[in-house]
């Protein structure tokens, strides 16, 4: 047995029974596993020029020409491989890819979610243009230097960054499987489950047609057994991990309100109310100083965290100390609590603050208004809507008189203090049980690809799980394979090289798991 941390084995055996018989019938995974690496050492270049070529196809999802252009050769790539492959469509929407791949004898059908679109791009901050795939001899802010694409039988140096838009999040997992599918029909290695592909066209623009699609298309989903996603980062201590579940996300904009005019500060200071001030004390009423969110019943709807959850966070490898470093702080919230436990919690962040301008263009003058965009990251439990409520009783009980448009001179003569409040759409966090039988082999199965595998209950971040929720009963678990410093979202995104063929070894294992 491949040795494994206390912490995990805590998890892995409230499922025991399961778990080892996988594991005493694992031959098939390993030699699977095995197969992906002989592949990819004997063609590397093919793949990473492969991957570079199709991140060199803009994939902007409101750029209905080039987004098609993605969908049209990603569906060849894998008829190509077998898959019985359809384009989705709704009007102005990217096309949703869907494929379904057979295996003989197989009882169990998994789902792979990955969405094809990125985010939009601004070129003059990129060191190179994001379209144009460009390999570097390890990470630029390392002191990396740009190379030359492998050639055929070249070596391949885990530490290459391939930086280009999608590069991270979300096509490396498109060209991991596409690599990991050739590496078992060349060693003529059969699938041990069904396969269904459901590749997203406007992920990063929201999934707003997404619940649509799934709900036109239901029977088509109705046998899935495990949904996989294949999107985020890897553990910061650079380790694989399997993800349980992720946040939730909503917001709203407050805008409070000063004089009707902007107002000479000499003349009308200390007169005239300031709504920087108004909005900074009102901001301030929502934390207090032990960094506890101080809205009334918050916390409450918040799911506990199970004793899988828990010992999955004790065996965690400990990153916090590396993470401040890195970020440049001498202290974190909540006495430096843990990141992992930070994240089980609902979260109250202050995205943007606004009252007229700063540095040279600061003018002496009392502004007539000052807003805060507010975003809520949710936990299991937490309604969006249910969440939103209780931060506008908050400002309600603050004084406010909350409007939903600029006030007229008939409430600006009424009410002291105006809150405009405006709410922005969200959804819910979704988490699995990390104890689920059907999750058992997968566990099992990557566990072989990756000995130091972490378990972990929640990614910071936030997908559109619930919608698969509300199609299917399985239980969602989340892949990630990029590099947890990718740039996701940002100027000069980028794969690490080793963790694109770490996804192959990944797939590999889970295509062929017991």
């Amino acid at each position: 047995m491949t040795k494994r941390s206390a912490g995990y084995l805590t998890v892995v055996l409230t499922s025991l029974v399961l778990a080892a018989n996988a594991h005493a019938q694992g031959g098939a995974t390993d030699t699977a596993i095995a197969a992906a690496r002989d592949w990819r050492a004997d063609h590397g270049p093919e793949i990473v020029q492969g991957f570079a070529e199709l991140l060199a196809m803009p994939n902007d999802a409101k750029d209905s020409e080039n987004i098609r252009t993605n969908a049209v050769a990603i569906a060849a790539l894998f008829a190509a491989r077998g898959f019985w492959i359809q384009l989705l469509t709704q009007d102005d929407a990217p096309p949703l890819i869907y494929g379904s791949l057979e295996a003989p004898g197989a009882t169990r059908t998994i789902a792979i979610y990955i969405h094809y679109d990125g985010q939009p791009t601004e070129d003059a901050a990129w060191t190179h243009p994001p379209f144009e795939p460009t390999l570097y001899s390890r990470a630029i802010t390392e002191g990396g230097a740009p190379i030359a694409f492998p050639e055929t039988g070249d070596p391949i140096d885990d530490e290459w960054r391939l930086y280009a838009r999608s590069a991270g999040d979300d096509k490396a997992p498109i060209s991991a499987l596409l690599a990991a599918l050739d590496a078992l029909s060349a060693a003529d290695i059969p699938l041990t489950s069904n396969v269904k592909l459901i590749f997203d066209g406007e992920e990063e623009a929201g999934s707003e047609h997404l619940d649509e699609y799934l709900a036109a298309h239901q029977e088509k989903f109705s046998d899935v057994d495990l949904w996989l996603f294949c999107d985020g980062p890897t553990h910061q201590s650079r380790r694989p991990q399997l993800v349980f579940g992720v946040r939730g996300v909503t917001g709203l904009e407050v805008t409070v309100y000063g004089p009707n005019r902007g107002l000479h500060s000499g003349h009308y200071g200390n007169w005239v109310p300031g709504p920087g001030w108004r909005l900074a004390n009102l901001m301030a009423s929502m934390k207090d100083e032990k960094d506890r969110v101080r809205i009334k019943n918050f916390y409450q709807s918040t799911e506990p965290l199970t004793a899988a959850d828990r010992a999955a966070i004790a065996a965690a490898p400990a990153v916090d100390d590396q993470l401040r470093e890195m970020f440049g702080l001498a202290a974190t919230e909540a006495k430096g609590a843990l990141l992992a436990k930070r994240i089980a919690l609902p979260a109250l962040n202050l995205r943007g603050l606004k009252s007229a301008e700063v540095g040279d263009k600061a003018r002496n003058i009392i502004p007539p208004s000052a807003t805060a965009s507010i975003g809520l990251r949710l936990v299991k439990g937490n309604d969006p809507e249910a969440m939103l409520d209780l931060v506008e009783a908050h400002i309600e009980r603050q004084g406010y008189h909350i409007v939903r448009e600029d006030p007229d001179a008939e409430i600006r003569a009424t009410h002291p203090l105006i809150a405009k409040v405006m709410r922005s759409g969200g959804y819910p966090a979704v988490r699995s049980r990390m104890d689920d039988p059907a999750v058992a082999p997968l566990v099992d199965a990557l566990g072989r690809a990756a000995p130091d595998l972490i378990l972990t209950p929640t990614l910071g971040g936030s997908l559109p799980l619930y919608m698969f929720e509300e199609v299917s009963e399985a239980p969602i678990v989340i892949l990630p394979i990029a590099n947890y410093d990718n740039n996701q979202h940002a100027a000069d995104e980028n794969i690490r090289v080793g963790n694109l063929f770490y996804g192959i070894d990944a797939y590999a294992a889970v295509l062929t798991m017991e």
